[in-house]
């Protein structure tokens, strides 16, 4: 079991890393544009400030997910550092099962309702659907649902769950 959800976890990590990265990359090129069009033509590019900031949004969520996956997101660890084996484990699967309940309930459920109620309203300059730009919520909310999962597995087995490559015999 562990070998798969470390498979499945590695995977989910690099196409998270991959999009963030997709993302980042598009946001610079649009940024781009949008500056040289401005001060090399004295013409702005509407659509790219719109397209920007729809690209941060998803940005940011995808970011989250990444986060919550590799667990590198920020935290304070002050008062967990000082913490002994038993109680630290307790407040590490306390916290986690508080982030799973977030992400359940807030960014999955809340994020579905509100792309659902922005499905018949529009961009400005794009004409998209809003829900479209809002359907990221739910969709990163399910990648830290099953991040936290293992989260917790880990908190709680002391085990962490890796993907191991399998060695080939050629």
């Amino acid at each position: 079991m562990q070998g798969k959800l470390g498979k499945i976890k590695y995977g989910m990590d690099k196409f998270l890393s991959f999009f963030c990265t997709v993302l980042l990359s598009f946001m610079t090129i649009l940024v781009l544009i949008q500056v040289f069009s401005r001060y090399l033509f004295n013409n702005p590019v509407a659509f790219t400030e719109e397209l920007v900031r729809y690209s941060l949004i998803w940005t940011g969520f995808i970011g989250a997910a990444y986060a919550f996956s590799t667990r590198e997101h920020m935290a304070l660890g002050l008062f967990k550092d000082k913490l002994k084996k038993k109680p630290r484990k307790i407040l590490l699967t306390a916290i986690d099962l508080l982030i799973l309940l977030l992400a359940i309930f807030v960014i999955t459920i809340g994020g579905f309702k509100l792309a659902l109620s922005a499905s018949r309203e529009f961009s400005a300059l794009l004409g998209v659907p809003r829900s479209l730009v809002y359907g990221i919520a739910p969709v990163s909310g399910l990648f830290i649902i099953f991040a936290q999962l293992i989260n917790i597995y880990e908190d709680i087995t002391g085990k962490k769950i890796q993907y191991e490559k399998e060695e080939s015999n050629v």
